[in-house]
């Protein structure tokens, strides 16, 4: 068995990051056909995956997203794709959230 884990802080706070996780696990039941359990908590929050040859949580707080699974024996030999694939679509998840930087005005 293979074991990815995965850790990314945030400062999006505890409702942005809920809503994060929410897109996340709906994005990975449909493109993995993962089957997702969402449960809120009131100061973290922990989505449960699974589908043949894997299953993992990924829990949720103010400032950190956290999550651990557990692959079968034939999907390990893939460890290294699939780690990527989730670090590339949470990333890009979490991109979509951070705040803009301001533009300087430009000089006369």
């Amino acid at each position: 068995m293979a074991d990815i884990h995965i850790e990314r802080e945030h400062t999006l706070g505890l409702a942005q990051a809920r809503k994060i996780a929410f897109k996340w696990a709906e994005q990975v039941e449909e493109k993995f056909d993962m089957s997702c359990t969402y449960e809120e908590g009131a100061s973290e929050d922990e989505v449960s995956f699974t589908r043949s040859g894997v299953n993992g949580t990924l829990k949720v707080t103010k400032d950190l997203f956290e999550l651990d699974a557990k692959l079968g024996f034939l999907l390990g030999a893939f460890k290294d794709k699939i780690e990527g694939e989730i670090v590339k679509n949470l990333d890009a998840l979490l991109a979509q959230k951070k705040p803009a930087a301001k533009k300087k005005p430009a000089a006369k």
